[in-house]
């Protein structure tokens, strides 16, 4: 067993720690090599022993590491065993490739919702996208394949109040009415409003604990952000065309983005020091964003 001096009692008592600094003390000694490949890891009650933690935290941060490809053979059965490089490597790592939206993003939140607790934070332009992968997670909740204790979800979304760069008229003089930021602003609060229906819903069928918030920003994303289960951020560009789009009765030239189809780019807390780097900045960002300058958003009608 690795013994470690940083949780040693005070006064005759441990700290608290929470499953998710219990995963980054076992991450670090993994990446150290004071928990070399193959290496069977300690019990769960010699853990919770030492962390000073009950033995659901133990389990939960070996979960995460489990996502992370960094442990296999994670049971109730036996103790855990540090993954070698080529399992590490078969889990995807820092080569996962990257994929349209609507191809990486679903089996990613499907995946997350495995886990007890349920993080997923969003930044994006309407949700759309975010609430079509939803759809296949409450179905396997529904079907008893699984259930989380609590699911909270963020998600930034840009302000009714601001003049969008896109999706915009390709003549501004064209859209003098308001039309394509209109058809924006009710794509955006429908698609908002299903998918805190849904997951609200949660409540009353399976008795989970839900929290589902919104907040509006005063500026257009330029990029799509997921962030899920702290573990994973998820990344794309909005990638700007020009098309007609019909409003009405009327064909109308814009700029506008196809998000379901922008390329995802994966990173993985775990898979190398820029993947870690990456989801941990992201987390910051986002966090800042949502703090700071953005505010309550509603998602009335018109």
């Amino acid at each position: 067993m690795v013994v470690s001096t940083e949780h040693a009692p005070v006064n005759g008592r441990k700290r608290r720690r929470s499953h998710r600094e219990v995963a980054d003390v076992l991450r670090d000694r993994i990446r150290s090599g004071a928990l070399p490949p193959g290496r069977r890891m300690p019990t769960q009650a010699e853990l919770a022993d030492e962390f000073g933690v009950e033995r659901g935290a133990v389990r939960e941060a070996l979960r995460i590491l489990h996502r992370e490809h960094l442990l296999s053979n994670v049971s109730k059965g036996s103790p855990a065993t540090v993954a070698d490089a080529s399992e590490r490597m078969l889990g995807g790592g820092g080569a996962a490739r990257p994929q349209p939206t609507m191809v990486g993003l679903a089996p990613r939140v499907a995946a997350a919702f495995e886990a007890p607790h349920v993080e997923i934070d969003a930044l994006c332009l309407t949700s759309v996208s975010l609430t079509m992968a939803i759809g296949e997670p409450l179905r396997r909740i529904h079907a008893g394949q699984h259930k989380p204790a609590k699911v909270d979800v963020r998600v930034l979304l840009p302000s009714r109040d601001i003049d969008l760069a896109f999706p915009a008229a390709v003549d501004g003089g064209d859209d003098e009415d308001g039309r394509v930021h209109r058809r924006w602003l009710d794509q955006r609060n429908a698609q908002g409003q299903v998918l805190r229906h849904n997951l609200l819903a949660l409540r009353a069928s399976h008795g989970i604990d839900v929290s589902v918030q919104f907040r509006a920003l005063p500026f257009t994303p330029p990029v799509k952000l997921y962030l899920i289960n702290g573990a994973e951020a998820l990344f794309a560009y909005y990638t700007l065309t020009k098309r007609d789009e019909e409003i009405g009765q009327e064909s109308l030239e814009m700029y506008d983005a196809q998000g379901t189809q922008s390329m995802l780019f994966p990173f993985r807390r775990g898979d190398g020091l820029r993947d870690t780097t990456f989801v941990e900045q992201s987390h910051l960002w986002f966090n800042a964003l949502w703090n700071t300058i953005s505010r309550d958003l509603e998602l009335a009608a018109g």
